[in-house]
């Protein structure tokens, strides 16, 4: 339990930080999901704190090399993390990471908690969960859906679906964010994709692509016409990302909580929280303990999803 950070250190140095400027790196391509969210966020940081915030795309391997770049950072708060949930609970489980997601980091906040949204290309004659389910039952291993790689939450909400309805969809992985599946998918190279609304919401409202269900047990208040999976065809089904903000283990208690304060009370601001409705994000406001509790939990459940649909680690 936030057992990666050290004692206080003092009010000298929380006070003092931050005296120049702060990255924040990512593991995952500029317009994916973790990237909208967290460069408004950046932003705000920048103007409260009166030094720059950047935002550093690393795309690769789900995220893993983000991650193990800040977990191997110096902890002085001048290298942060923003990361997706299953970069940390899900993808470290499913390939060899060089850092522990549970020892290595020093949870700040959590800044927004979503469904996905499970698009189709309109050449697919499917619009709804129950006859996407009775389509890839007539057709085994025909229909194929992207993702942002093996383990991530994308990837995961797509093996689920096939698990829970007992069929065989056959997995696209692309390096990045879901940006870069983007065009395969478009174009009808790709059928289907799980995402976050923010991702998928100009080309869902230019008839480019087709909403079929949310992963999550609501529907997204800014596309309240589009039923949650579970109550269109697949009962049962469920699935909430997440995005955080993370620090090196050993991070100092006052930059984390100075930090977790002032985000969360940005995450309050209503333009902000606008912008998240806009992008089917909500905005949970948990301490740094909170947070370390609700990855610890997330890493338990998705093991056990893991082993219940055989995915093997690479």
């Amino acid at each position: 339990m936030l057992g990666s950070v050290l004692p206080r250190a003092g009010p000298v140095f929380a006070q003092a930080w931050p005296l120049k400027p702060v990255r924040i790196v990512h593991g995952f391509a500029p317009g994916s999901a973790i990237d909208v969210s967290i460069r408004p966020l950046a932003a705000q940081l920048s103007e409260q704190f009166a030094q720059t915030f950047s935002v550093e795309p690393r795309p690769g391997a789900t995220g893993q090399l983000a991650n193990e770049l800040v977990s191997k950072s110096t902890p002085d708060g001048y290298v942060l993390l923003a990361a997706p949930g299953t970069s940390l609970t899900s993808a470290p489980q499913l390939q060899k990471a060089p850092y522990d997601p549970l020892k290595d980091f020093a949870p700040v906040a959590m800044i927004t908690a979503f469904s996905y949204l499970l698009v189709a290309h309109p050449a697919v004659p499917a619009k709804s969960a129950r006859e996407l389910v009775a389509l890839a039952r007539a057709k085994p291993g025909y229909l194929t859906f992207g993702s942002t790689g093996i383990g991530s939450g994308f990837h995961l909400a797509g093996e689920l679906f096939a698990s829970l309805a007992g069929v065989k969809l056959v997995h696209v992985p692309y390096r990045g964010g879901g940006s870069a599946a983007m065009p395969d998918l478009v174009s009808g190279r790709v059928d289907l994709m799980w995402d976050s609304y923010g991702t998928v919401r100009t080309q869902v409202l230019a008839g480019k692509l087709r909403a079929i269900g949310v992963t999550g047990a609501t529907r997204i208040a800014a596309l309240a016409d589009v039923p949650t999976i579970a109550e269109s065809g697949l009962p049962g089904y469920d699935l909430v990302g997440w995005h955080g903000v993370l620090a090196p283990g050993g991070a100092s208690r006052e930059v984390v909580e100075r930090l977790n304060t002032t985000i969360n009370r940005t995450l309050d601001r209503a333009d902000l929280r606008a912008l998240w409705t806009q992008q089917g994000f909500e905005t949970p406001q948990l301490t740094p303990e909170q947070f370390d509790q609700r990855i610890r939990r997330d890493f338990e459940l998705y093991g056990k999803l893991i082993k219940t649909i055989g995915l093997r680690a690479q």
